[in-house]
């Protein structure tokens, strides 16, 4: 059960500072934080410093002096549901009334200055992905391999074009992301949130600057990398099947086509017949056939969906 520290209208008061503007009323930033001591006070600045004073910040059971430096600053901090950072994220959707909400890592990684490029694209969007352009460099090495192998096979798999599916930063609107059936858990609730959003329209993408991070890092790199690769095949299979059945088609059909050309030149000139690799490339084949008509169906399963959902 949500459980706020501190008073709400403490963590809801707009600054004049450099980069307000009207839209930024409308806007709540949600930090989801956990152990973020070192760089919590200075996110906090930097936010009103840019503008933005509706803050929220939603605690994974900090066991340091998060929630306490966030209460000196008069920040608005709830208790998370759940566990993880998913756990916060769903959390913040429930409480968050504000027409747009974004969610930004809490270890001083993204600049707050950025927020306003993300704001100006929101008329046409439901979300507004910050790709990490500038800074890359600040990424570790294995896991700037893991973020492109997901985000080549999320585009891949799911028939999108994005540059960065694995991004602390973006903005959506509160009404869609109410919307949302999030079931994937951890770090892997980003893949979830994209792939849910782009089953209905396309998702706005624009650079932003990273930083190194100011505390110790949460990511598991292999572990936590493997999971969400691993959700993106779920979510694959849950939101858009039609384009994972058919690479499963090609990745079954193609090999068995090889192999059962290789058995009739085997038999036809050199009079030897491989009775096993023949049954293994023909179950293949079988295969294949199958991801292709669960292709097909699923085609026209999605269209009969978009049907409904433009009438109702």
């Amino acid at each position: 059960m949500d459980e706020s520290r501190t008073d709400s209208s403490a963590g809801m008061m707009m600054n004049s500072k450099e980069g307000y503007s009207p839209a930024s009323q409308n806007l709540t930033v949600v930090l989801p934080a956990l152990n973020e001591e070192d760089a919590i006070e200075q996110v906090l600045a930097e936010l009103r410093e840019a503008g933005y004073g509706r803050i929220l910040i939603v605690d994974g059971h900090s066991v340091d002096r998060t929630v306490e430096l966030a209460a000196q600053q008069g920040a608005q901090v709830i208790v998370q549901e759940g566990t993880g950072k998913a756990g916060a994220i769903r959390t913040a959707i429930r409480r968050v009334d504000t027409p747009y909400l974004l969610f930004m890592d809490c270890d001083h990684t993204y600049d707050p200055k950025d927020i306003r490029r993300l704001l100006d694209s929101i008329d046409r969007y439901d979300m507004v992905i910050g790709t990490r352009k500038e800074g890359r460099s600040n990424i570790a090495t294995v896991n700037r391999l893991g973020d492109w192998v997901i985000t080549k096979t999320f585009n891949y798999l799911l028939g999108a074009d994005l540059i960065d599916v694995c991004s602390g930063m973006y903005l959506l609107r509160t009404e869609r992301a109410k919307t949302l059936d999030l079931t994937a858990g951890g770090f892997s609730v980003e893949a979830d949130i994209v792939s849910q959003v782009l089953m209905q329209g396309p998702i706005a993408q624009v650079p932003v600057s990273f930083r190194k991070r100011l505390g110790k890092a949460k990511l598991a790199r292999w572990r936590d990398g493997l999971r969400i690769l691993r959700s993106v095949f779920i979510l694959a299979r849950r939101h858009n099947p039609m384009f994972l059945f058919f690479y499963l088609a090609i990745g079954a059909g193609l090999p068995a086509s090889l192999l059962l050309l290789w058995v009739a030149y085997e038999n036809l000139f050199r009079g030897v017949w491989h009775s096993g690799y023949a049954l293994f490339g023909g179950i293949l084949i079988l295969a294949s056939f199958q991801c292709f008509t669960l292709a097909a169906f699923a085609v026209m399963l999605k269209r009969m969906e978009r049907r409904i959902e433009r009438r109702f």
